[in-house]
């Protein structure tokens, strides 16, 4: 039997999520809670194989937070988001958790059958937009990494007027008020701004202020 447990402030639902599932002949329900502490007071209790879980209960982060702590505890079960959340933000917050699926409200009751058995089997199959969320996300974080490893790198070999152009461009200065500032000729700047630029592959220097920006290293220069 599968060892179900429902986290869900919204009581009808909640009833009618436990009747789904004690109506099935291979699961039954584990416990239930209704906010998000209450789940994780139960989870150190009593042994669950899957917890669907809610996200906004008594905050809007509950099950997130509940999640996590149940994640620690090491028997508390699987946890798989059932909410009426989908924003990218959400689901990727949500995953980091440590969950293994994330459902939106409103799906078939067979869907949701099917998610928690898929789960169970260490088959999750989360839907295609949940996948293209974190997949996206996953994406731009190695790019992240890769480009911060690339700047750091090149960051090193600067030298000290470059940095402090680096540092105009950041502040938003064009290359007339560079020279100025500088107390250069403009075709000075415009020298060094080529270097720059082959420096850090960039073929515009709106590429390299964009990129320092994203990386939050606006503090080396």
């Amino acid at each position: 039997m599968i060892r179900v447990a429902i986290v869900e402030d919204f009581d009808l639902l909640r009833e009618d999520l436990c009747e789904l599932i004690d109506g099935q002949k291979d699961m039954e329900i584990a416990w239930q809670a209704g906010t998000g502490q209450e789940a994780v007071d139960k989870a150190w209790r009593q042994e669950a194989d899957i917890v669907l879980m809610d996200i906004e209960m008594e905050t809007i982060n509950a099950g997130i937070l509940a999640a996590e702590q149940i994640r620690d505890i090491g028997q508390g079960g699987q946890v798989i988001f059932l909410t009426a959340h989908e924003t990218d933000q959400m689901i990727i917050t949500a995953m980091g958790t440590g969950a293994v699926d994330y459902v939106v409200k409103g799906c078939r009751e067979e869907d949701i059958l099917r998610h928690i058995r898929n789960a169970y089997e260490g088959k999750p199959v989360m839907e295609s937009r949940i996948q293209e969320t974190i997949m996206r996300e996953y994406t731009r974080l190695q790019r992240s990494e890769r480009s911060l490893l690339f700047f750091i790198n090149n960051v090193s070999q600067l030298t000290a007027a470059e940095r402090e152009l680096l540092r105009l461009l950041l502040d938003g200065k064009k290359v007339k008020d560079i020279a100025q500032i500088r107390c250069v000729e403009i075709n000075t700047v415009k020298t060094q701004i080529k270097g720059l630029l082959r420096k850090f592959g960039c073929s515009r220097t709106k590429e390299i202020v964009s990129m320092i920006q994203e990386l939050n290293i606006s503090h080396l220069f």
